[in-house]
């Protein structure tokens, strides 16, 4: 029997605006739910009812990422005219988002009698801002008035605290039946003939000081009818949708997979930052990050690049323009520093959190280089590299200047920000750095990635400087990535691991933790040939690997937990990386068991919908991948893992400057044959075709625009080792 795990809730989500509901379309106002928008929570509690009765839940579903509907039917009650069976009254609501909320209510009487009944939605707004939510800890500032306007038929629930304000504007519209307001309750009183229907629209405007997000007014079947483009943003979805690689493949989980997660990044794209039509970015992940997170579009960035390497132009832009110029100890914030993250909420506008911007992260800088160099490498556009020049000169300060906190030639961190986050790599939580014992490991921490992405930063910003005619410049950072790696070795690798450490402590002892950090160091290139080969056996070994991916923690590590968030759970992104590790040193079948494990769980999530993280229990008969409990899905660098296991898998690597791609295929026996339709180079479009017979994979190219030569060489190329 087919098993499909998921969140227990229907959660659609456009832009900035999202709304989370439980199966039933409620919002319980204890819970983590509501209409969100810019970091505030405008609807906290919504509930609706039958004369006072609740209704019953038959189904739901989101339909699409913008959509969901919800199907109930009555319990037995009575009525003016008498006891109405459970079921004879159907209640659809219907759902879709954009800047704000539409929903549609439609009511059908199949009973056989007249029915008279009222219709009551309970709604309360507690302006929340997000972080409260998720905390659940609430400090009550401002006041909040309600008024319902009887010729609008209209209710406005304002918050303010001095000058932030917000406001939820609810309007019912195209209803049969007038509306009433009272006890916190909007009321229909409805009569309905045998199969008759009534039907209203119920508009959550969103305002935001003078900002107005506005629903739309077309109803949900006119918003999911897609032989129609109602809106300009569905316009752009469907923009987003032609512009990337397809995918044609026998292994149909695969295809649904590759085009869900393509869906999913164009769903979470942030309207608000976009430069142009193909210039934008997207939210890290709903409904924690629908907002702009350094290190995750660098991320997704370098994950799209098989599908469309253009896509890096927003982040790029984005976050050079909001490059750090001066020291801010509150934002932890230095000179060429790049961003972690940006908040919009009532704790960033009053200054009770660091998020405007929050530049905590240890790892956004050299990534911000890598993901420069790897875009210019697809689009072979020479003018990024002048254009973002100074932008690289000061990230290459920080590196230098902050970013090594004690001039010992490593990257290392410590907040400095009482509100600011203490772990500044990718595994942030609070706990994600502990000894093998399970205690923490206290700043200044050199987790062993840091050193990678500085590596793999300096080798590349060195070919960047010979093509801006800085010989002499590229060859010193050539020389400083060389140091670096001999002095990496020296000090990270440990012999009992088997491993490349954690990290160093603030003493600058290792940290003797297996994690699955080392296998970033594969994917940087700072790791020995040798050495790599013991990582990625060590790291395939059942203490670390699941069946269904790389665990982020041993479970020989006293923290263990493979529910957790960071210790011993496995991430898709993650594992994507250390795939991307593993084939740079030419070790295809690992890559291949890794891809297989994270194609497999997928196929268990509602929608092959890829998490941002599920738990790290062992692969049995009878069991399945368990979901993190608050894991984000929709989640753009789970969703993008996807391809960077299939740029894994086929060895694909652009050198767009000299017209060039490279493949280096290794198909699996569960993946016989792909397709890649309009990767794209540079000014060049080319058809890919793979398959396996025998042992070997074959490929074949066919170039459909442009001028482009592709050719079979390894993934691990001379030229980042010399």
């Amino acid at each position: 029997m087919r098993v499909t795990v998921g969140p227990p809730i229907l959660m659609i989500n456009h832009g900035s605006t999202f709304m989370s509901t439980d199966l039933g379309g409620q919002i319980n106002p204890h819970s983590h739910l509501g209409i969100f928008a810019d970091d505030t929570r405008f609807l906290s509690n919504y509930s609706c009812y039958i004369d006072g009765h609740p209704w019953i839940r038959l189904t739901s579903a989101t339909t699409t990422y913008y959509a969901a509907r919800v199907y109930l039917i009555n319990p037995e009650f009575t009525c003016r005219q008498g006891k109405v069976s459970q079921g004879d009254l159907s209640l659809i609501i219907s759902r879709t988002v954009e800047e704000g909320i539409h929903e549609d209510l439609d009511i059908t009487n199949n009973a056989c009698q007249p029915v008279t009944f009222n219709l009551e939605i309970a709604l309360a707004s507690d302006f929340a801002d997000i972080f409260e939510v998720e905390s659940q800890e609430y400090v009550r500032r401002g006041h909040i008035q309600t008024k319902w306007c009887e010729t609008e038929h209209q209710l406005e629930t304002r918050y303010t605290n001095g000058s932030f304000s917000r406001c939820l504007m609810y309007k019912p519209c195209n209803f049969t039946s007038r509306p009433y307001y009272a006890n916190g309750r909007i009321t229909f009183e409805i009569s309905l003939e045998p199969s008759q229907t009534w039907h209203t629209c119920c508009k959550y405007n969103l305002i935001d000081h003078e900002r107005v997000r506005e629903a739309v007014d077309f109803c949900y079947q006119d918003m999911v009818d897609l032989s129609t483009i109602n809106t300009e943003i569905e316009r752009l979805h469907c923009q987003w949708r032609d512009s990337v690689t397809g995918i044609v493949c026998a292994n149909e989980d695969v295809v649904r997979l590759y085009r869900q997660s393509i869906e999913d990044l164009g769903s979470l794209r942030l309207y608000d930052y976009d430069f142009g039509p193909d210039i934008w970015l997207p939210a890290a992940g709903v409904p924690k990050f629908v907002a702009l997170f350094g290190r995750d579009s660098l991320i997704i960035s370098l994950q799209n690049m098989i599908v469309h390497p253009g896509f890096a132009r927003g982040a790029l832009q984005k976050l050079g323009e909001l490059q750090a110029t001066d020291l801010d100890e509150w934002r932890d914030a230095q000179p060429g520093k790049i961003l972690h993250e940006i908040r919009q909420g009532e704790l960033a506008y009053f200054a009770k959190i660091p998020h405007t911007p929050y530049y905590g992260a240890a790892d956004t800088t050299p990534l911000f280089l890598i993901t420069l160099h790897e875009t210019w490498k697809w689009l072979g556009d020479n003018s990024l590299l002048q254009d973002n020049r100074d932008i690289v000169l000061r990230c290459l300060e920080w590196i230098d200047n902050y970013g090594d906190l004690d001039g010992d030639g490593f990257q290392e961190y410590q907040m400095q920000s009482p509100g600011g986050i203490e772990n500044q790599a990718w595994k942030d939580s609070g706990d994600a750095v502990v000894y093998p014992d399970g205690s923490q490991v206290k700043a200044p921490k050199a987790l062993c990635e840091l050193q990678g992405y500085v590596f793999d930063a300096w080798m590349r910003m060195a070919e960047v400087f010979d093509v801006l005619g800085e010989g002499n410049f590229a060859q010193e950072l050539r020389t400083k990535a060389a140091k670096l790696q001999i002095r990496f070795e020296e000090h990270f690798w440990s012999e009992d691991l088997d491993c490349y450490v954690f990290a160093l402590d603030s003493d600058k002892q290792p940290v003797r933790s297996l994690t699955s950090n080392a296998g970033h160091c594969l994917w940087s290139g700072i790791a020995s040939p040798e050495r790599a080969a013991r990582v990625v056996q060590r790291l395939m070994q059942p203490d670390m690997w699941s069946g269904w991916g790389v665990r982020t923690l041993s479970t020989k590590n006293q923290a263990y937990n493979p529910y957790s968030y960071h210790l011993g759970s496995i991430w898709p992104h993650d594992n994507g990386i250390i795939a991307m590790g593993f084939k740079r040193y030419g070790f295809t079948d690992e890559v291949a068991q890794i891809a297989h494990g994270i194609f497999d769980a997928s196929k268990y999530f509602a929608s092959y919908r890829l998490p941002e993280l599920f738990a790290g229990t062992q692969r049995q008969p009878g069991a399945f991948p368990v979901p993190y409990i608050q894991a984000n899905v929709p989640q753009g660098w789970a969703a993008a893992s996807v391809f960077h296991l299939i740029q894994a898998i086929l060895g694909l690597q652009a050198d767009a400057p000299h017209q060039l791609l490279y493949v280096d295929p290794h198909l699996p026996p569960w993946l016989p044959e792909m397709e890649l339709q309009q990767v794209e180079i540079g000014n060049s479009r080319v058809d890919l075709q793979f398959w396996r017979h025998g042992e070997v994979t074959h490929w074949d190219a066919v170039v459909k625009s442009g001028e482009v030569e592709v050719k079979q060489e390894s993934y691990f190329r001379s030229n980042f080792q010399e």
